[in-house]
């Protein structure tokens, strides 16, 4: 398994609940199809979770 997970948001915060929109900025996801390296540990795996309608995930 990887150390590591590349998280890249596909899909606009706008229109989400203002939870999930603040989840996608602690993940450092700001604008539209950028990438971030996170470390693959619960907590990460946790946000992801929530907005996993918005982000797409790959192993780094």
């Amino acid at each position: 398994m990887a150390d590591k997970l590349k998280v890249t948001l596909v899909k606009s915060p706008i229109g989400a609940v203002p939870k999930h929109r603040a989840t996608v900025k602690a993940l450092g996801l700001s604008k539209m199809h950028k990438t971030v390296e996170l470390p693959n540990n619960d907590a990460v795996k946790g946000m992801i979770a929530q907005v996993s309608y918005m982000v797409k995930v790959e192993e780094a």
